[in-house]
C-alpha cells in the first residue's frame, strides 16, 4: 500500500503541476496576442475561456487533493470546504458549457453555405464574447443556488450525511441537497453533453461529405499529405474523445460513490484523478493540434521586425 500511495502522491503532483503551466500558458499566450494587437479569433476566446475555467479547476481541486496526499489534512473549515466546492463547480459547469459552445460554433461554421444553420453562424460569431458572459454569469448563479442552500442547511437537525474530500470535511447532504444538485446542475451538464456530441458528430459527418467530393481532384494532382479536412475532423475527433472519455468516466465514478456510499480508496482515488484530467491534458492536446508555439513565435518575429524598421 505504500508503494501505491506513493504512485497516486506523484501522480497527483504531476497532474496539478503540468495542468497549472498548460492552462496559465495558453491563457498567457491569448493575451500577448491580444497585447501584440493581433486579431483574436471566435475559436481563441472561446478557448481562453476553456482554459481559465480549466485552471479554475485546477487551483480549486487539484491544488488542495494534492496537500491531501502529502499530509496536509484537514487544513479548511466547513464554510471553506463549501465555498471551495463551489469554485470547483463553476469551473466544472463553465467548462462543459464553454467546451459546447466550441463544439457548436465549429459545427455552425463549416456548415454548407445552402444549410439553414448558416444564417445563425455570423450572429454566433458577433455575440460571442457576449454568449460566453451569460455562461458565466449562469452557471455562476446556479452554483451559487445550491451553494446557498448547502450553507443554510447547516444548522439542520435533519442532516445525516457527512463527506470527507481529505482537505476539508463537510456536512448538510440530504435527499433535498441530492435532489436540487441534480436538477440546476447534472441534467445541464447531461443535455450539454448531448449537444456537443451531436455537433461534433454533424461536423464529422460534413467534413467526410466534403473530403468524398474532392477526393478525385486531389487523387488526380498526386497529394499524399493530409487534407485539412482530415486533420479538422482528426482534432474533433481527439478533443470530443478526451471529454467524453474524462468526463463520463468522473461522473459514473462520483455517481457510484454518492449513490451507494462507497468510500473505497481506489474509488475514490481514480475518480479524484479522472476529473482533473481533462483540466489537465487538454492544453496539451491544443497546443499540439492549433500549432500554438509556431503562432506565438510569429507574433514576437513580427512585431520584432515592425520595431526594427522603425
Amino acid at each position: 500500500m505504500d508503494f501505491w500511495n506513493m504512485a497516486i502522491r506523484i501522480i497527483f503532483l504531476l497532474q496539478t503541476t503540468i495542468g497549472i503551466l498548460g492552462n496559465f500558458s495558453l491563457i498567457f499566450y491569448y493575451l500577448v496576442l491580444y497585447y501584440r494587437k493581433c486579431t483574436l479569433k471566435p475559436t481563441d476566446v472561446i478557448l481562453m475561456n476553456v482554459m481559465a475555467a480549466n485552471a479554475l479547476i485546477i487551483l480549486s481541486t487539484g491544488v488542495p487533493q494534492t496537500m491531501a496526499v502529502w499530509g496536509l489534512k484537514q487544513f479548511l473549515n466547513d464554510f471553506g470546504c463549501k465555498l471551495l466546492l463551489y469554485i470547483q463547480g463553476c469551473g466544472r459547469s463553465v467548462s462543459i458549457g464553454i467546451t459546447c459552445l466550441l463544439s457548436v460554433f465549429q459545427a455552425l461554421t463549416i456548415c454548407p453555405k445552402k444549410s439553414c444553420w448558416k444564417d445563425h453562424k455570423v450572429k454566433v460569431e458577433k455575440y460571442i464574447s457576449c454568449h460566453i458572459f451569460l455562461l458565466w454569469i449562469l452557471y455562476m448563479s446556479i452554483n451559487f443556488i445550491y451553494f446557498s442552500y448547502t450553507i443554510l442547511k447547516r444548522s439542520s437537525k435533519n442532516v445525516s450525511r457527512k463527506q470527507d474530500f481529505g482537505y476539508c470535511s463537510t456536512v448538510g447532504r440530504d435527499e433535498i441537497v441530492d435532489s436540487l444538485y441534480a436538477a440546476l446542475v447534472v441534467c445541464p451538464e447531461v443535455f450539454l453533453s448531448v449537444l456537443m456530441a451531436w455537433s461534433s458528430g454533424s461536423m464529422i459527418i460534413i467534413l467526410y461529405r466534403h473530403k468524398q467530393r474532392v477526393q478525385h481532384i486531389r487523387s488526380s494532382h498526386g497529394s499524399s499529405r493530409m487534407s485539412p479536412e482530415s486533420r479538422v475532423t482528426q482534432n474533433i475527433l481527439i478533443l470530443v474523445s478526451n471529454f467524453f472519455v474524462f468526463y463520463t468516466l468522473s461522473s459514473i465514478l462520483r455517481g457510484y460513490i454518492s449513490l451507494l456510499n462507497n468510500n473505497n480508496w481506489w474509488l475514490v482515488n481514480m475518480n479524484r484523478l479522472t476529473s482533473l484530467c481533462f483540466p489537465s491534458f487538454g492544453p496539451l492536446i491544443l497546443m499540439n493540434h492549433y500549432s500554438i508555439g509556431s503562432r506565438l513565435s510569429l507574433v514576437w518575429i513580427r512585431k520584432k521586425n515592425y520595431s526594427i524598421s522603425f
